[in-house]
């Protein structure tokens, strides 16, 4: 889509740090996954000082502090371009997803243990965020809005 006008380098680049968040929080889901296969940390490593800020702010709240910041600050600027605006509100639902699927596995864990069924289960809230996020990207790259089912629709009717 290009309804909503041109889209400058800076835009394109900017639209894309913030998949950066639900990036770094689905790192976790990937453990598993990185230690069979080593060379996916190599992919992985620009990740880590974000990692290692959020660990240095108490109770775990740095996510949050970020999450909120970029949804009072970009999604509900009108002054920021749409194109960033609507990434940046893309990705922060991806994040939101990221968080729900936490709070289920919290629950699942103790009641099926670690086993193949929650190793699958994280592997699969792992590829599926890393494929998302990296579609995005190429798509906020290229200039285009990136359509994610059911995502990209919430995305519109909270941006406009």
């Amino acid at each position: 889509m290009t309804w909503r006008g041109e889209k400058t380098i800076q835009d394109r680049m900017f639209a894309c740090v913030p998949y950066s968040l639900p990036l770094a929080s689905v790192l976790s889901y990937g453990v598993s996954l990185m230690q069979q296969f080593p060379p996916l940390r190599f992919l992985f490593q620009p990740l880590f000082p974000i990692l290692f800020i959020y660990s240095q702010v108490p109770f775990g709240l740095g996510e949050s502090v970020v999450f909120l910041l970029l949804f009072l600050f970009v999604v509900r600027n009108a002054r920021v371009p749409h194109f960033i605006r609507f990434n940046t509100m893309q990705a922060l639902l991806l994040q939101l997803a990221i968080f729900l699927c936490d709070i289920l596995l919290q629950i699942l864990m103790p009641a099926l243990g670690q086993n193949l069924v929650t190793e699958t289960l994280s592997n699969i809230i792992f590829l599926s965020t890393v494929v998302a996020c990296f579609y995005s990207i190429v798509q906020s790259i290229l200039g285009r809005y990136a359509e994610l089912p059911s995502i990209s629709e919430a995305v519109y009717t909270h941006v406009r």
